[in-house]
């Protein structure tokens, strides 16, 4: 199991496109992951709403692995 004291962070970005092809990726090679999306736009939206949010970097993605498998999961990635 992956929890927050064992895990590495081998992904983090803006690109949804990119999160699905990691994760693909990974899956793949039976490589274990767990991901997080942070909405960037959250914690201002009850005042400001979006306005002047490029909407493209309203949410981030992050990927964790287990970190023994952060290796094998660098070197899968590299490859892909």
């Amino acid at each position: 199991m992956i929890m927050f004291w064992n895990q590495r962070e081998v992904f983090a970005g803006f690109s949804m496109e990119k999160l699905s092809e990691v994760r693909g990726v990974l899956g793949a090679n039976n490589i274990a992951y767990k991901y997080k999306v942070v909405n960037l736009g959250s914690s201002n939206r009850s005042r400001t709403g979006t306005l002047g949010m490029n909407m493209d970097y309203a949410n981030e993605y992050y990927v964790y692995v287990h970190k023994k498998d952060y290796t094998r999961a660098l070197s899968a990635l590299r490859n892909s």
